[in-house]
């Protein structure tokens, strides 16, 4: 075995989470190595919709506009009950959008990870090994030692101070050191097909996705981007998942939509979705990420969102660690609160997401006939555009300001500026880091004294808002000043200039960081 080579940060696993992680982290110039068992990008979409957020940490990637040929605004969905009526239509909301950024879309996986691959692969200070898999996980008070086999049998150790374990929902690290997971109570068959229609087949299908919320068999149609269209059909008690997922049978249940002169089949294949989450997402210096951490029905399609979700947030978490930013006690709370945020945050959405798949799914058909009148009432029974609302939850607890501000926790908006140089999204501007967003009209001391904290003036000649929407977001939460944190989620806000000092030293000392006390 070859003497173990030392990183800062270990990766297992280079699907979406690891692919973001790693770029992440490696733009902040840290020594990073990713160890993936695939020898490329797997080839079948797996995901098929993501979101503004997400969006906004390609931006921060530099890949947003490299990925928009791969992506398509989700289109409106209409819900269908037990007798085939229209009971809901969901829509987008309306422009302009809080995060700058499409706030709902379909992609196209493998050649969105393709392009987040050649973004990492850009970056000298990332080693990325395919191919190759871990055998062996041990970790001390210093660093993680990992066993990694070569396809010729070969094996090589690696040492680093920090792995992040994105190895799926078998995830090897996982089990290796016994973190369970926790069942929050679903498990149901499915199968996932993906067709790649022609022009005929396209013809025959609605331009929008529908929810088909039959008792009989619950099922849902995504337009996908281009001509790829996905169809999510549940399985009855008694159905042989294998069997449903041959050819033959695929294209029996397409029957009642599309023949096989209408597409080709792309992807078929039978899953029970699940709702898990693991009961610890650290152990010492090892972290849990994407599928390693948890595991939730597709009915709002974030699974690969929350994933790379779990990877923003750990991402700058251990880059203030590891470059000293952050040190001693303080920096244990901190990695600390990467679990404490992520594992709430999922175990919410997980719950909202269950709630949308019993409102689909229901087979009881007396309930379901009573669902559907519930949902008619609603509308005065005129079937009204509805703009799809944001359900994603706050973080509740963690890294937050002691506040009980409605506004602590949630996602801060990314408005359009007009600078001098033209109109730019606001992290292009501000960057990503700790920024304290001012309202327009605020003359605060934009020198908070604290170096790692920028102060945005909106309203200023460098950053004329474009479209009100930071504007709305502050009148709207009743506050002059956001205090926002490298992910983009608000730390605490203040109501009243004079305010500010003492939010900014709450967070400093938060962070061990009390080196300077705020400007006059």
């Amino acid at each position: 075995m070859n003497a173990a080579a030392v990183y800062d940060v270990a990766i297992v696993g280079y699907g979406p989470a690891g692919v973001v992680a790693a770029g992440l982290l490696g733009q902040a110039g840290l020594r990073v190595a990713v160890f993936e068992r695939l020898t490329g990008v797997y080839e079948i979409p797996r995901a098929i919709s993501l979101d503004h957020e997400i969006m906004r940490v390609f931006q921060q990637l530099g890949v947003a506009e490299a990925v928009a040929p791969f992506c398509e605004p989700f289109t409106p969905s209409e819900y269908f009950g037990v007798d085939g009526q229209l009971i809901r239509r969901m829509t987008m909301v309306a422009p302009p959008y809080p995060q700058a950024h499409t706030p709902s879309m379909v992609f196209t996986q493998p050649e969105v990870e393709r392009v987040l691959r050649e973004r990492v692969a850009q970056l000298p200070n990332v080693a990325v090994e395919l191919g190759v898999e871990m055998t062996r996980i041990t970790h001390d008070a210093q660093g993680v030692d990992l066993t990694l086999r070569a396809p010729d049998g070969t094996e090589k150790a690696v040492r680093a101070a920090y792995v992040v374990a994105c190895d799926g929902g078998a995830s090897t690290v996982r089990n290796q050191l016994d973190m369970a997971l926790e069942d929050l109570d679903f498990d149901e068959p499915w199968l996932v097909v993906d067709v790649l229609m022609n022009e005929r087949g396209l013809a025959k299908l609605p331009p929008v996705s529908v929810q088909f919320c039959e008792p009989e068999r619950p099922c849902t149609l995504v337009i996908g981007p281009k001509n790829h269209r996905r169809w999510e059909i549940s399985l009855k008690p008694g159905e042989d998942p294998k069997l449903a997922a041959t050819p033959e049978a695929t294209w029996q249940l397409l029957s009642r939509w599309i023949t096989p002169q209408d597409g080709t089949l792309w992807r078929q294949s039978s899953y029970r979705f699940h709702a898990l989450v693991a009961q610890q997402w650290r152990q010492g210096r090892v972290f849990l990420a994407g599928d390693a951490a948890h595991m939730q029905p597709p009915f709002l399609g974030q699974g690969m969102c929350q994933g790379v979700r779990d990877a923003t947030n750990l991402a700058w978490k251990l880059i203030a660690v590891l470059r000293g930013e952050v040190t001693g006690a303080h920096a244990q709370a901190l990695l600390e609160s990467y679990g404490t945020e992520r594992k709430a945050h999922v175990r919410e959405l997980t719950s909202r997401i269950k709630h949308v798949g019993a409102v689909i799914c229901e087979r009881d058909p007396a309930k379901a006939r009573e669902r559907d009148a519930a949902l008619l009432a609603q509308c005065g029974g005129v079937v009204k555009d509805t703009p799809r609302q944001d359900i994603l939850p706050q973080l509740e607890a963690g890294l937050l300001s002691a506040q009980t501000h409605a506004a602590r926790g949630s996602l801060f908006p990314q408005p359009w500026l007009i600078t001098r140089t033209g109109r730019q999204r606001m992290d292009a501007v501000a960057g990503n880091g700790w920024r304290l967003v001012l309202a327009p009209g605020q003359h605060i001391a934009q020198d908070t004294g604290h170096p790692w904290l920028r102060t945005v003036a909106v309203g200023s000649p460098e950053a004329q808002e474009a479209d009100g929407v930071v504007q709305a977001w502050f009148q709207r939460h009743g506050c002059v000043a956001a205090l926002v944190r490298p992910d983009n989620y608000v730390y605490g806000v203040t109501a009243q200039g004079e305010e500010v000092p003492a939010l900014v030293g709450e967070l400093a000392n938060a962070l061990g960081r009390a080196e300077a006390a705020m400007a006059a």
